[in-house]
């Protein structure tokens, strides 16, 4: 059996990965020049841990970082919203690992042949009903074609004209790689409108993000980041002093959360391509690693693209809808409604943190 994946990030590479273990020849096409992340942190989530244990890398993984579960939500000044207890969120759950995106990437590829990686192809049109895929190389053909080729994906509109496009979020977000800096922990904070999180790395350096509201497709600058959130706590001044332009990036921030289907004759989407996120609940890349994983022992098992669907698109779709109500919440920029908010947040009992990560951190493959 032949399987060919459109797009060689993390969703791609594992289902590559999950397949192949699974005795499928794979082909990977990847429009860049190579196959490769840039620029951003990952917080590899307990569900995605145990996705990647069904590829013999959970433990890899586990051994990137001593990193915890989530620290906590801070206000501007530095006071506590929330603070969950750490140990008891990994011993119901299991460990949380933040690592860069291309650490990630390196150790799926090791578990995808060589000779099926093909870089600088881009696909233009996919046809269903016998797995064709026409490229800018030629055609390629399978008993399978995923769809992991992002938000903007070309195998959803060759497949789904008609679905909906992504939804704008109302907030652009900030990625910065920061020179190592002593911080305790993954910690986000809370403002009117804004956001500042930051976490360490395994190489000691911090993975930094920053959201607030603005008009779509709008280009802000460092300067400006700077200046929404250089008074804010520590370290939060310092991390931002010593982040460099070539270590920035800017992206708007879309989700997508009502696909009819994830399959249709030998195609599914899987990732962003299906049910892109806001990355408030950190989920966008352990989802698709579910995904992948759950794809292949769906093939296997013979309940093909179908079972898929019907395993995948619920859950996947509460997600994308509890992420974004997280995000309409953080992003309240009205004065007494923030007011309120904060003043909640600090009374919420620690079990209601686990109440609302339960559901997704806690999920485990059959």
């Amino acid at each position: 059996m032949r399987a060919i994946i459109v797009g060689g990030g993390i969703g791609g590479l594992t289902a590559a990965a999950a397949l192949h273990r699974r005795g499928w020849e794979v082909e990977v096409l990847e429009r860049a020049p190579a196959f490769t992340e840039v620029g951003a942190g990952l917080m590899v989530q307990p569900n995605a841990l145990r996705a990647l244990d069904t590829l013999d890398l959970g433990d890899t993984v586990r051994a990137q970082a001593p990193s915890g579960p989530p620290g906590g939500l801070r206000e501007p000044g530095g006071g506590w919203l929330t603070r969950p207890d750490a140990a008891d969120l990994q011993r119901r759950f299991g460990q949380w690992v933040m690592l860069h995106r291309a650490d990630m990437l390196n150790l799926l590829l090791k578990k995808v042949p060589s000779n099926a990686l093909r870089s600088g192809v881009e696909v233009r049109e996919v046809r269903p009903e016998d797995g064709t895929v026409l490229h800018s190389e030629g055609t390629s053909a399978g008993d399978l074609v995923v769809g992991a080729d992002g938000l903007r994906s070309v195998v959803r509109r060759s497949v789904w004209p008609d679905a909906v496009a992504p939804r704008y979020a109302g907030y652009t977000t900030w990625r910065l790689l920061v020179p190592a800096h002593p911080v305790e922990g993954l910690v986000e904070t809370w403002g009117r409108g804004e956001r500042f999180g930051y976490a360490p790395l395994p190489d000691g350096r911090i993975y930094c993000y920053a959201t607030f509201r603005a008009p779509e497709g709008r280009l802000s600058d460092l300067a400006e980041v700077r200046r929404r959130f250089g008074k804010w706590h520590d370290p939060i001044p310092a991390l931002l002093a010593s982040v460099e332009e070539k270590d920035a990036l800017q992206h708007d921030t879309y989700d997508l959360s009502s696909l009819p289907s994830y399959a249709k004759g030998k195609v599914v989407v899987l990732g962003d391509a299906a049910h892109a996120m806001t990355p408030n609940l950190g989920q966008g890349a352990c989802q698709a690693m579910e995904d992948a994983v759950v794809l292949a022992a769906a093939m296997a098992d013979g309940g093909g693209p179908v079972a898929y669907d019907k395993a995948r698109r619920a859950r996947t779709q509460m997600v994308v809808r509890q992420s974004r109500r997280l995000g309409v919440m953080a992003h309240l920029n009205v004065p007494g409604l923030t007011n309120v908010r904060n003043a909640a947040m600090k009374l919420s009992p620690a079990s209601a943190f686990v109440k609302q990560v339960a559901p997704v951190v806690g999920w485990k493959p059959e």
